[in-house]
């Protein structure tokens, strides 16, 4: 299932990272351990953070791809379903608006 990943990096240990130029091998580790079909960085609740999208085969991948960020950067980590204009329209929402109407 395809899902939106969410990561909101603390300052620390982020600006230690940086401070001992080590941040991006840590980065470029942690973007092969996650995989992710597209990444992008910004600012996430006034920290760095960073909006990937990943592919998870079954619920059991959330610690796989969430447990390298919670302990190397001490990450937050949000999941959010993320689907397709063909997925919406797999939904059946006209039907499901004659059910419940």
């Amino acid at each position: 299932m395809r899902m939106i990943m969410r990561v909101e990096l603390p300052l620390e240990p982020f600006n230690a990272q940086v401070r001992h130029g080590v941040i991006e091998a840590t980065m470029q580790k942690l973007l092969e351990a996650t995989a992710p079909e597209a990444a992008y960085f910004t600012e996430v609740n006034g920290h760095r953070g960073g909006i990937m999208i990943v592919d998870l085969a079954s619920p059991s991948d959330v610690p796989r791809l969430a447990e390298p960020w919670f302990l190397a950067l001490n990450a937050e980590v949000h999941f959010q379903i993320a689907m397709t204009p063909e997925d919406l329209g797999r939904a059946h929402l006209n039907a499901l608006g004659s059910q419940w109407a």
